[in-house]
């Protein structure tokens, strides 16, 4: 009997890349969207928008920190409009005994508590009492992944008007690589903010993640985090990650990419 697999159906008078799966035999080709129709498209799901599942986040800090490389973040506005960004950058904190934690020696607070929650947690806090940083639980007693770069994919004009939305009106033009090259930049850039904390980017349906490429481990720069010069040895440890070459990345740390 021949085994079984998905095939991806074109939805009626829709793009290709809206789909149905439903069950075919394995050597029957997909009905349709063809590679002579769309050469630049795979027979099978190359075009297609995958949410990240919970089990993707049940990972130790380190390894979803590097992990979430290459992923896509998607907000989706209230009136609809998908904004997406390509993480490009990313810092552990740890918990316990990583001093730079907001979860340091165990602490547990009303702030903090998504830091506890399950895997895929939001975690969004203030600073300076204007800018969010958005943070995702990870596998660990109060770990969290900070997302400090992406590179915009979708929803330019929108991520350039709530950029503008703070800065002078005399201010130069901003660059794309300009618009979500920092932590506070790119909550700003997609309009995040503490009312997205604690919810779970594997089932929120404003907020998630969809699968993107690959990293590969030569590719990634393991160097010293930002802003934490009080973390005492903490603050040297290489918990920064960021995709080699990427102009997105907020701050480039040459030692650590001529040893990379």
């Amino acid at each position: 009997m021949p085994r079984k697999r998905q095939r991806v159906q074109t939805l009626h008078n829709a793009p290709c890349k809206m789909v149905l799966l439903e069950s075919t035999e394995q050597n029957e080709p997909p009905s349709s969207c063809s590679e002579e129709q769309n050469p630049k498209m795979s027979r099978y799901f190359q075009n297609l928008k995958v949410r990240l599942p919970s089990e993707f986040y049940n990972q130790p800090c380190i390894e979803l920190a590097k992990s979430f490389l290459g992923q896509v973040l998607v907000h989706k506005l209230p009136d609809g409009t998908e904004l997406r960004g390509r993480i490009v950058e990313t810092e552990s904190y740890l918990g316990g005994e990583d001093e730079a934690s907001h979860s340091r020696g165990g602490k547990r607070t009303e702030r903090n508590v998504a830091m506890y929650m399950k895997p895929g947690t939001i975690y969004v806090y203030q600073i300076y009492g204007i800018y969010f940083c958005m943070n995702v639980s990870s596998k660990g007693d109060g770990a969290a992944v900070l997302l400090r770069s992406l590179e915009p994919l979708e929803g330019l004009d929108m991520m350039r008007n709530y950029r503008n939305g703070r800065r002078h009106e005399k201010a130069k033009p901003l660059k794309d690589s300009e618009l979500c090259n920092g932590p506070s930049k790119l909550c700003q850039a997609l309009d995040l903010n503490k009312n997205y904390n604690r919810r779970d980017l594997s089932d929120d349906q404003d907020t998630w993640m969809e699968a993107g490429s690959k990293i590969l481990d030569q590719d990634i720069v393991s160097c010293a985090r930002i802003g934490i010069g009080s973390a005492g040895e903490w603050a040297k440890k290489p918990l920064r990650f960021y995709i080699k070459g990427n102009k997105y990345v907020s701050v480039r740390d040459k030692v650590a990419e001529a040893n990379s």
